[in-house]
């Protein structure tokens, strides 16, 4: 007998047949064991998947094979049996890990981890400048479109009479889909938490009848601000200025109160010109905030430095000169501005 034909005679021996099936079986149930734990290697960087309500398994699995995130869909369907998840899968948006273990999708999508999209709230904006920035982000839900602001803030369930200044400047993360109601209610809350801690450890004897009134002071000295240092010192002329009956004279509330009339320079008749938030025209705090307050200034506001400062000039350099008189007040302007 030849060789090569008693190999093939000995392949088939019965024996040898059920080794082969063994070492098959065996591979495939190593192959199995180890698929869940196996890093997947998604070739596209930040890869996201959006699962839509009532999608069930197959579909889901069509669309991580067509996005290249699986190779098959079988062995991730198995898995999903054999763990129990095969109908627990939630809709939502996801980000796919680069190299994410199939188990470990897996664990994404049925604990609905989805992908958290940051918007930022900087201290000093406007709300006109915060409903711009909501609009243009693509992952917000537009319910409020054309609505007024008393609809806002009765939407919000807020009691303040203006919109202005009631958000708290941070970063905030969210949902896709989440509603700009939403994104505005959760900002205008942290507002108010922290603003009832302030107000409950705020300096005595203020000249404020409300936490409203404080967040008008501070949004006021949020735009004066130049060095965050400089925030007790420009929060105590202010309180100075209130509690001697003095007009607060801050050229940030005559520009709010041009509103798109204000070219980029105040002159004399702006500061004359007559409006709701002109502190030059009007004594007292202005009706509503100007911006948004930074924490800074609001702790400034209710925790203002003790001094006998009653005026305060910009130096050219972020920083101001402050002064106790009239009289030291127009020689620093003379020095700082007027030399220009």
């Amino acid at each position: 007998m030849t060789l090569i034909p008693y190999l093939k005679k000995l392949s088939n021996h019965p024996l040898i047949v059920k080794r082969k099936f063994f070492l098959l079986l065996l591979l495939v149930v190593f192959s199995t064991m180890t698929y869940p734990f196996t890093p997947m290697h998604v070739t596209e960087s930040n890869a996201t998947l959006e699962i839509n309500s009532g999608s069930n398994l197959n579909q889901i699995t069509s669309q991580l094979v067509e996005m290249n995130i699986l190779k098959d869909s079988f062995r991730f369907k198995v898995l999903a049996f054999v763990t129990g998840n095969q109908t627990k899968l939630k809709k939502g948006y996801y980000k796919i890990p680069d190299s994410i273990t199939p188990l470990g999708l897996l664990s994404i999508l049925v604990d609905g981890k989805e992908m958290l999209f940051p918007i930022t709230l900087v201290e000093g904006s406007t709300f006109k400048q915060i409903v711009e920035l909501i609009d243009n982000n693509a992952n917000i839900k537009k319910t409020i479109v054309g609505f007024d602001e008393q609809k806002i803030l009765q939407l919000m369930g807020a009691e303040e009479p203006y919109v202005e200044g009631l958000f708290f400047p941070d970063t905030y993360y969210f949902y896709k889909n989440t509603t700009d109601l939403e994104i505005l209610t959760n900002a205008y809350k942290v507002m108010k938490s922290k603003m009832q801690f302030l107000w409950e450890n705020r300096t005595e004897d203020l000249p404020y009848e409300s936490p409203y009134e404080a967040i008008i002071v501070a949004s006021i000295i949020e735009k004066e601000l130049g060095v965050e240092y400089e925030a007790p010192e420009i929060a105590g002329v202010f309180v100075n200025r209130l509690r001697a009956n003095m007009r607060l004279q801050s050229d940030p509330t005559v520009i709010y109160g041009m509103q798109e009339s204000f070219k980029g320079n105040i002159r004399k008749r702006d500061l004359r010109a007559d409006t709701s938030h002109n502190t030059y025209t009007r004594k007292g705090i202005p009706p509503s905030p100007i911006s948004l307050p930074s924490l800074i200034s609001l702790e400034a506001a209710l925790n203002p430095a003790t001094t006998g400062y009653f005026y305060f000039v910009a130096k050219g350099n972020r920083m101001h000169h402050f002064s106790k008189t009239l009289k030291e007040h127009n020689r620093a302007v003379n020095t700082y501005q007027r030399r220009k």
